[in-house]
């Protein structure tokens, strides 16, 4: 078998159950090409893409000019390690600093990675500016959170499957539950020793809930009257996908520290980065953090290319409009299928809870159906559709979406 010779789906699957680590679950659909909104399988079916790799693809499937800094940038100089300087990592640096509004920025490759950075450097900030004793410091977090699937991230995720048997666990964490300004306000009051408060914006993987109106800013401003650090991670909220450039910004949030993933690199590379103003991020010295990957010049450059693509096509303005609609739509459904039981989101980040258990099979039985139908998307606990398409979406490619979702859920009986 040569790289280059073509699978069918069949054979696609059964070579990744025989070689690959089961440690996914995916929709039984091969994809093999893609372009803006859309997905083709190995057989050349072609799909609306409703999940974005989880977001990772605002910008649309193989953007040209996202795919073009890529190559071009490939064929000049691909790796240097932080050995040495490259000549694009500061114009990345500069460009993403000034549009965020940070001093500096950290750069990583995975969104895990920069969960991981940042809890290193609240940690470090804490002893060293803080004040906090050694190894005393502890940050707070949220019931059903997802950060990532690394020992300490899993550490505290009350997620049975991602927890179960992958002990001992990282301490130093106290998990209040999400959207409740009183019990962070009692936390943060009970002890000296909290160096920051990380928090999704909407909790994605969890069902895409969608705080209340103001908590994001009630709750950086209690970070600040206690001195503990705003810790927003925006890797999947990030990047335009919730109808601004980040989620914070619908209620003029700033962080402290800010992490982003994902769409910052329009789903063509890993790119993550940690941002944070110098006051924080001088803490960081030589030695304390780093990666081979981090920082290369083709992450730079793809980064950059893909931060303007988001300014340069109105996004952010789009996934607003659009996101409006589908919720509008979807609500309306809502009220005449008793399967669907609510519907809610921001911009274009939206889930339908299905009216069942999260032990039925009902949510994965409509994504077989709307993969059939020509629609990708995935359940996430058991009972929740997520859905959250490239922002490239027009109004027309929508509502094109919108009706066979309804005419998918509608072949279901409750």
């Amino acid at each position: 078998m040569t790289v280059l010779e073509k699978l069918t789906s069949k054979e696609a699957i059964e070579l990744e159950n025989k070689y690959g680590a089961h440690n996914y679950h995916p929709l039984p659909v091969v994809l093999s090409k893609g372009e803006g909104v859309f997905v083709w399988d190995a057989e050349d079916k072609k799909y609306y893409d409703f999940l974005s790799a989880y977001s990772a693809v605002n910008q649309g499937h193989c953007h040209p000019k996202i795919v073009d800094a890529m190559i071009n940038q490939a064929k000049t100089l691909t790796l240097t390690s932080r050995a040495f300087y490259n000549d694009m990592l500061g114009k990345y640096e500069k460009f993403a600093t000034e549009l965020f509004g940070f001093d500096k920025l950290l750069p990583m490759n995975t969104g895990a990675e920069a969960v991981e950075t940042a809890l290193k450097l609240a940690r470090k900030w804490a002893y060293e500016v803080k004040g906090i004793d050694e190894n005393k410091a502890e940050i707070i977090v949220c019931e059903n959170n997802f950060h990532g699937r690394t020992t300490t991230i899993i550490s505290f995720s009350n997620d049975p499957v991602a927890r179960k048997n992958f002990g001992p666990y990282t301490k130093g964490f106290i998990k209040i539950e999400y959207d409740n300004l009183q019990e962070l306000q009692e936390t943060l009051e009970s002890s000296n020793n909290i160096a920051a408060f990380l928090v999704e914006p909407i909790q994605g993987e969890a069902g895409v809930y969608v705080p209340t109106e103001g908590y994001l800013a009630a709750a950086k401003e209690l970070c600040a009257k206690h001195n503990v650090l705003f810790i927003a991670d925006e890797v999947q909220t990030g990047i335009a996908r919730t109808g601004k450039m980040l989620a914070v910004n619908h209620e003029n949030v700033q962080p402290d520290v800010l992490i982003l993933g994902k769409a910052l690199s329009g789903g063509a590379y890993p790119v993550s980065a940690v941002l944070a103003n110098d006051n924080i991020m001088n803490v960081i010295k030589p030695g304390n953090h780093g990666s081979t990957f981090g920082g290369n010049p083709i992450a730079a450059a793809v980064a950059i290319a893909a931060l303007e693509v988001i300014a340069e096509e109105n996004l952010a303005e789009n996934a607003e409009v659009l996101g409006k609609i589908f919720r509008s739509e979807l609500a309306s459904f809502a009220e005449e299928n008793e399967l669907v039981k609510s519907v809610r989101g921001k911009g274009l980040l939206n889930a339908v809870l299905i009216n069942d258990t999260e032990e039925s099979s009902t949510a994965w039985d409509i994504c077989m159906k709307l993969r059939d139908n020509g629609l990708l998307a995935k359940p996430t606990h058991g009972n929740i559709i997520r859905f959250a398409p490239p922002l490239v979406m027009t109004k027309e490619q929508l509502m094109d979406c919108i009706s066979i979702i309804k005419k998918t859920i509608s072949e279901f009986k409750k």
